[in-house]
């Protein structure tokens, strides 16, 4: 079984070296708009003969391009003799071998990409928000990237590397050449030569006035020393539920009431910076539009904004390998993070704790170390139940800090409610749901009230009564 992993660096390109990715992120662009201007120009003449094809699929938008590009479509000169005749010579693009192809074809395949997302949305094989018709890139607003796959040529050189040349902090892409880096790529090295892992693509692209490559590799299993002992047949014990929230970050416990980790101090980078976002915002606005200026105070206001979610990474994959490393069986709540942003009140709160990025890295995190992790009803009243008899506390509102049961129990809020996610899986069959606690139970069959289910009437229509009589509808002023 092999793994997904990305390792993503910056890069430290020379003044030439820049102005060849920016060249490579606009073939790029015009790509991807290209391409969806077949579609779109497809989509005009299927109206009017409904016989002509429609290039949709990645495979067709390649062909549809590359085909286009050696036209006179695409580029022609016009050349005057010494007889003084014009003649046509069709060019295609031009500067077509100026960037690498794979540049063309990977935007093809994003294009493409972006037109199945809206048919299987329009189905409702998509789950989620529906996903509107792909638009075309604009240069002023569209983020400079592309996408480079890692081929291999007859003699088995990989046409994206990692250290060559003996420079270790380097990589190598068709087309553009060496390009150093400033982090240390030691450990995909290492991997790389011990045939653990093998480099599928990698994507370049420039982010807070900085240019990144982040390398998407095939990895091999963790190391057996890394991976978590398997549990004997019929131990349906040693979960560990994790409660997340705004007071604490995290709060995880045992199903016997053991705190085994409370973190705090959690990072709030965005309420922390929030005076100079403020700042940096305000500076933004000042400036007038199209001007430099006002390119160079955006462009701080980026890299604020580059930073302030750099650090909320770094802080949820801290906290998350180390319960993975430590624990094998995790519960986990459903939070829906989406209608919770809704409170005004603690949006930007909950936006910046990152619940969601946090539950996702601790799902693959885990299955890397063979683990588990259940993830527990979004109904499931961990808060508001109590972990000792089971009562259910329906008057805890979010200001009530402390869980006091008429048993006598009492508990911090969030340990009583990771107990009780520990607890999940071990009651999970015996909790009755709804999946609407407002209707007190799941309904079925519910009868439509007198009248519900006739045909509504306009004026002088005519619509059965009983069987055998009819009467006419009029319209009452």
């Amino acid at each position: 079984m092999s793994r997904h992993t990305t390792f993503r660096y910056c890069l430290d390109p020379t003044g030439e070296q820049s102005v060849v990715l920016a060249r490579h992120a606009g073939a790029a662009r015009f790509a991807f708009n290209q391409s969806l201007h077949f579609v779109k120009t497809a989509l005009n003449t299927r109206k009017t003969c409904p016989e002509h094809p429609v290039p949709w699929t990645a495979f067709d938008l390649i062909n549809a391009f590359n085909t286009w590009k050696k036209t006179e479509a695409a580029g022609r000169v016009f050349a005057v003799g010494a007889d003084g005749v014009n003649e046509v010579r069709v060019t295609g693009l031009a500067w077509r071998t100026e960037v690498c192809q794979q540049v063309f074809e990977e935007a093809a395949v994003d294009c493409g990409r972006a037109l199945a997302a809206f048919s299987d949305s329009r189905t409702g094989k998509r789950a989620g928000k529906r996903v509107g018709f792909p638009r075309f890139k604009k240069k002023t607003k569209t983020v400079l990237a592309f996408r480079i796959r890692n081929r291999h040529t007859k003699a088995g050189r990989a046409a994206i590397r990692i250290g060559d040349n003996e420079t270790a902090r380097s990589v190598t892409l068709p087309g553009i050449g060496a390009l150093r880096v400033r982090d240390d790529t030691r450990r995909l090295r290492r991997m790389l030569t011990k045939g653990r892992a093998r480099i599928l693509y990698a994507t370049v692209s420039f982010r807070a006035r900085r240019w990144w490559v982040s390398v998407a590799t095939e990895a091999s299993d963790l190391h057996s020393a890394h991976h978590h002992r398997p549990r004997k047949h019929g131990d349906e014990g040693g979960w560990v539920g994790i409660d997340r929230g705004l007071t604490a970050f995290m709060v995880a416990a045992t199903g016997d009431g053991a705190e085994v980790a409370r973190v705090d101090g959690a990072r709030k980078p965005l309420k922390t910076g929030l005076a100079r976002q403020r700042c940096l915002a305000k500076s933004v606005s000042r400036k007038q539009a199209g001007s430099r200026n006002h390119r160079h105070a955006a462009t701080r206001l980026g890299r604020h904004h580059h930073r302030v979610a750099n650090i909320r990474r770094h802080f949820a994959h801290q906290v998350a390998n180390e319960l993975v490393k430590t624990h094998d069986r995790l519960v986990v709540e459903d939070l829906n993070v989406a209608g919770m942003l809704g409170n005004h009140s603690l949006a930007r709160a909950i936006s910046d704790a990152g619940w969601a990025d946090f539950a996702r890295l601790l799902v693959y995190k885990q299955a890397w170390r063979g683990g588990t992790v259940t993830i527990a009803d979004r109904w499931y009243p961990s808060s508001k139940r109590c972990s000792a008899c089971g009562t259910i506390n329906s008057a805890l509102t979010l200001a009530d800090r402390l869980f006091v049961c008429e048993c006598g129990f009492s508990a911090d809020r969030d340990h009583n409610a990771a107990i009780n996610l520990a607890n999940w899986p071990a009651i999970e069959q015996d909790v009755s749901r709804s999946p609407d606690p407002r209707a007190g139970g799941r309904v079925t069959n519910v009868r439509r009230r007198e009248g519900a289910d006739r045909h509504r009437t306009c004026a002088g229509e005519t619509v059965p009564v009983d069987a055998g009589t009819e009467v006419q509808t009029t319209l009452v002023a």
